[in-house]
């Protein structure tokens, strides 16, 4: 579980696409990070939203969209929860191969590095 942040860190959540930001990581990242309430996705304070209530295609665009960001800034240190596989109801099988091309400036949960060590 993240609890605070180093410098250059960025604390990385899942959403829901109106940005309200009531519980799990995401209420986290409201009251620690900074994650701006109606802001479902991208950059939000020390915080990084990704929608998860909208259904696997979605968050397979946000995850790629996001990985383009952390490839644009390589100063930055993202540490991901495991988004998805709370309140969203599903499991880090489903979520973990949308990261499977991130760069080493992304931090993945234990759970996703498991899924991703044993792809093929």
């Amino acid at each position: 579980m993240i609890t605070s942040l180093g410098p250059d860190e960025i604390f990385v959540f899942g959403s829901n696409a109106s940005g309200a930001h009531g519980g799990g990581a995401a209420r986290f990242a409201a009251d620690h990070f900074g994650a701006v309430w109606g802001q479902a996705e991208g950059l939000q304070g020390r915080s990084y939203g990704i929608d998860t209530m909208s259904g696997l295609p979605t968050i397979e665009k946000q995850v790629d969209t996001f990985l383009e960001f952390a490839v644009q800034h390589p100063e930055l240190r993202f540490l991901v929860t495991e988004i998805g596989c709370g309140i969203a109801g599903y499991r880090p099988e489903q979520i973990a191969p949308y990261f499977g091309d991130a760069t080493q400036n992304v931090v993945l949960p234990d759970a996703f590095v498991s899924v991703l060590e044993k792809r093929p």
